[in-house]
């Protein structure tokens, strides 16, 4: 049993009859009142994400977890296909348990977190960035740089990402794979 102090981003909880890893937390102290901690969960089994408090102390019940490195191989319909790079082992996983499935492309290497009692696979971590390059833009317009604006282009795994209005048809771009958002453009 581990305690609202072991609280930390990704880890694996026991609540409610479901598995929830933690997206996010903070540590309230309020001037009145006993502290808490107000957390964001998401479900591992359905990716339903919710909000709870829990009170400073309360006991929490972890997970055991053991993570290790899969390569991403194909998609097929909602189920993608992942092979483990030690013992070369595939498996399948449904869309619902990936965070961002649209930025996957093939062969990029992610961790999976594998529940260590039951042998399941629980959630799937990607690289914190990932370079994909643009299939399709509207062609930008010299001088168009100076202001915020952006455009939708489609990137080679079919994603749909806004980007600035000067990225241009094969141009190589950096995505934040957390939030889906265009970070950089990459120079090769």
């Amino acid at each position: 049993m581990a305690s609202t102090s072991d609280i930390r981003n990704g880890l694996c909880i026991k609540y409610n009859n479901d598995i929830y890893k933690i997206i996010e937390f903070l540590h309230v102290k309020p001037g009145k009142g006993p502290a808490f901690v107000r957390t964001k969960l998401k479900s591992l089994t359905n990716g339903k994400v919710l909000d709870n408090t829990f009170s400073a102390g309360h006991k929490i019940e972890e997970v055991r977890v053991e993570t290790h490195t899969f390569q991403y191989l194909y998609a097929e319909g909602d189920d993608f296909h992942f092979m483990n790079t030690e013992s070369f082992e595939q498996i399948t996983l449904n869309k619902k348990v990936l965070d961002n499935p649209g930025l996957l492309k093939e062969g990029t290497n992610v961790m999976v977190q594998i529940n260590s009692e039951t042998e399941a696979p629980l959630s799937v971590d990607m690289p914190a960035s990932i370079v994909l390059e643009v299939t399709y833009a509207e062609p930008g317009v010299k001088g168009n740089t100076a202001t915020n604006a952006t455009k939708s282009a489609t990137v080679e795994t079919g994603a749909s990402v806004n980007v600035p209005l000067f990225i241009n048809e094969g141009d190589k771009i950096k995505i934040d794979t957390a939030s889906g958002s265009y970070m950089e453009r990459v120079k090769e």
